[in-house]
């Protein structure tokens, strides 16, 4: 069982290196070695996606827009001084302060009220949002030892100093 889990952790943390390898690129006759040490070298990586936020009673989901991308989570903390991190755009995905709660819209453009996001919301306590963060942090942190251990397992040597 734990063997299993193992793998399908390793085959995440796979997929997930080749997401971010997909924009690197090494001239021939470079392999995987050469990949790695690019990504590496890299100042910042840019992972497309950012957060998701699920409202686990109604099972709605808000996903950021497009060019929204995991290395700007922390801009999530806007909201704790009131103000709205860039979410994306098309749709153009929105916070809006509602009382104590912070209404996450799919989109906030034009069409709010209109078309296929209309309506489509997941309200959040303001309170719970830096529990949230660290959550998110303590995630990134844990996947960097999953990604040292994948590496291991896989045969990547590690680098000299870069």
């Amino acid at each position: 069982m734990v063997d299993a889990q193992r793998r399908r952790a390793g085959d995440q943390v796979g997929l997930f290196v080749t997401a971010l390898a997909g924009r690197i690129e090494v001239q021939p006759p470079g392999g995987r070695d050469e990949v790695v040490n690019a990504l590496l070298a890299d100042e910042f990586l840019i992972a497309a996606g950012d957060l998701q936020v699920r409202d686990p009673t109604t099972g709605t989901v808000m996903t950021p827009g497009c060019c929204a991308g995991l290395e700007d989570w922390r801009d999530w903390a806007q909201v704790l001084i009131g103000d709205s991190p860039w979410l994306g755009h098309d749709p153009g995905p929105e916070v809006e302060f509602v009382s104590d709660d912070l209404r996450l819209r799919q989109d906030g453009g034009e069409t709010r009220h209109r078309g296929r996001w209309a309506g489509v919301h997941v309200d959040l306590p303001q309170s719970a949002l830096p529990g949230l963060l660290i959550g998110v942090q303590r995630d990134l942190v844990g996947f960097f030892d999953a990604l040292s251990g994948w590496a291991t397992r896989i045969g990547l040597q590690r680098p000299g100093p870069l």
